[in-house]
């Protein structure tokens, strides 16, 4: 099984979304075998010391949860990163509405794929909802948090989606976020995974975008990558109202996943089938491991 870093681009912080705020992914993946470092980031301003060094690390993965305004990565950290995939770690990345998690602009082709609050982006495209106006485009709304929203995907599914818990053999729930945001499947190596539709304009948007077959510079394949439009499809909150949110959320919740858990059961598929897609392909050993080999041939 894989050896994942789960990390937040921020200092931990008790009234924000920092990684106590992803217990319950952090739990399900243990409970699918994998080993995860569950961690917030050290500083604020300055190289962060895991992130920095990443592919230097004993991680086969690294899981991103991107809950910064633009400050949550430095220049080395961002390096780090894009070497790391080169070595063939996997990544996932979330962020959110507008500009939070901007940081992740600096991860070479998946930065590509997020887009934020920006001059260059139809803010006609992109401006959803109408319900919270302190948060700006993109900010698509996929219902309540606490609610359910479909996933809209071609057939056949990818094996992302795959799960053998529905009649349709798909995942076909995510927890809803009022105001998710932007990824696009911008570059040759790109692919949307899934879809969703806005409840307040009908209009569709990219739940999820993956990259896979993009090639390094020295030829060798470069790990896989997912970028998820928010970070809320993985937070104990839309997992769990229990759970609470920072103080600064201040739309009413739903009541559909308190109602009829089930559908989040089936959810917790994509998680694990995650993991196991992102996972470097034919290796046993870390991706750290494999630099080292490579380096010393």
């Amino acid at each position: 099984m894989s050896k994942i870093l789960l990390q937040t681009t921020i200092p931990a912080h008790p009234d924000d979304w920092d990684i106590t705020r992803f217990s319950l992914l952090a739990d399900e993946l243990r409970a699918a075998g994998h080993e995860v470092t569950a961690r917030d980031r050290a500083n604020r301003g300055g190289d962060d010391p895991v992130l920095s060094r990443l592919d230097e690390l004993d991680y086969d993965q690294l899981w991103l949860m991107a809950v910064d305004v633009g400050d949550g990565l430095s220049d080395a950290d961002a390096d780090a990163i894009v070497r790391f995939r080169e070595n063939g770690g996997g990544v996932l990345t979330a962020r959110d509405h507008e500009n939070l998690g901007s940081c992740l602009c600096r991860l070479g082709a998946v930065g590509l794929l997020n887009q934020f609050h920006d001059k260059n982006v139809d803010p006609n495209a992109m401006r959803d909802d109408q319900d919270t106006p302190t948060i700006s485009w993109p900010n698509f709304h996929s219902g309540a948090n606490g609610d359910y929203q479909p996933v809209i995907a071609g057939q056949p599914a990818h094996e992302l989606l795959s799960t053998t818990q529905s009649a349709s053999g798909r995942i076909e729930w995510f927890p809803a976020h009022p105001h998710e945001g932007g990824v696009a499947a911008e570059g040759p190596y790109a692919t949307a995974l899934a879809q969703g539709r806005s409840t307040v304009t009908g209009r569709r948007f990219n739940l999820a975008v993956i990259l896979d077959g993009e090639p390094a510079p020295d030829g060798r394949p470069m790990g896989r990558a997912l970028a998820a439009s928010t970070f809320h499809h993985f937070a104990d909150y839309n997992w769990d109202l229990d759970r609470g949110a920072p103080s600064f959320v201040s739309e009413p919740p739903g009541t559909e996943i308190k109602a009829d858990p089930s559908r989040l059961v089936i959810f917790k598929d994509y998680v694990r089938n995650i993991a196991t897609w992102l996972q470097p392909a034919g290796l046993d050993v870390s991706v750290g491991d494999v630099k080292s080999l490579v380096e010393n041939r």
